[in-house]
């Protein structure tokens, strides 16, 4: 139970961080800006505690830390990690709450919630260090390869958006307005967040891995890829009805594009011909 209680302990002063320099700073993105890194943390603290011997616990803190080094790099392109960095959505959310509840919302959710997330998104390898004696086989193999394939359908759909926006700013700085104003090919063609969905994708596949290591998927840990689910759920409303408000066109996009799992579009009334007139 050591790595755990280390685990633990690493959770406590990361949300006391996080929590604090929020407070210094008044800026709110600070768990978005150690997202990438705590999970790695936690992942090789059991990695370490068995000696780095254990081959389903390197391979799983090694596709972390390939997680981790993607999303570092996507967030760290974008800005996230200078001054100003903070998530577009925390100022709109301020307007909308008493700065007192916001405060509250900081600990609770932003900071408490989050976290706490982020430490059972990890826990799977707490279960592969305790059954360390089960065999790496070929169910270990497989899904530490669809692990990896969430994760090049992430960096695409991460790359085709950032592609998009570049183009943006191009024809904004250019004096024309850019036309799509919102991004509905490649990936975001068949999803209307397919980041989203390879983002979770991961983590579920990741529970999987420890489950193999239990001998069953009725296991605690299935809380992290929960709750990480909900929490994109919740996002994902938050940021449809910002497009929504912005773009008057985003409520054709929604009609015919599936909202997570990458699907084929759907007719609309738009696709329809309409019969020519006698």
């Amino acid at each position: 139970m050591a790595p755990l209680f280390a685990a633990l302990w690493v959770l406590g002063a990361v949300c006391l961080l996080v929590w604090v320099l929020s407070l210094i700073t008044r800026e709110y993105s600070w768990v978005d800006r150690i997202w990438s890194v705590i999970p790695l943390v936690y992942v090789w603290i059991f990695a370490a505690s068995a000696g780095f011997s254990d081959l389903r616990l390197n391979l799983m803190a090694t596709v972390v830390t390939l997680w981790g080094a993607r999303l570092t790099f996507n967030f760290s392109r974008k800005g996230g990690y200078a001054r100003g960095g903070e998530d577009y959505r925390w100022a709109i959310l301020r307007k909308r709450m008493p700065p007192a509840a916001y405060q509250v919302f900081n600990l609770f959710f932003i900071t408490i919630y989050q976290n706490i997330i982020l430490f059972l998104i990890a826990m799977p390898a707490f279960m592969a260090y305790e059954h360390r004696a089960t065999p790496f086989g070929w169910a270990d193999i497989a899904l530490l390869a669809l692990f990896l394939a969430f994760l090049v359908g992430e960096t695409v759909a991460d790359q085709q958006q950032w592609d998009f926006h570049q183009w943006k700013k191009a024809e904004t700085a250019a004096g024309r307005e850019a036309r799509p104003r919102f991004l509905q090919t490649g990936l975001f063609r068949f999803s209307r967040h397919p980041n989203f969905f390879f983002e979770q994708a991961q983590w579920w596949v990741f529970f999987l891995i420890g489950s193999v290591a239990a001998g069953t998927v009725l296991q605690w840990t299935a809380a992290g890829a929960i709750l990480l689910t909900l929490l994109f759920i919740g996002s994902t409303v938050f940021t449809e009805s910002i497009s929504a408000s912005r773009y008057p066109e985003y409520a054709d996009y929604k009609k015919r594009t599936s909202a997570l799992v990458p699907w084929f579009p759907r007719k609309t009334n738009a696709d329809v011909p309409v019969p020519a007139a006698n």
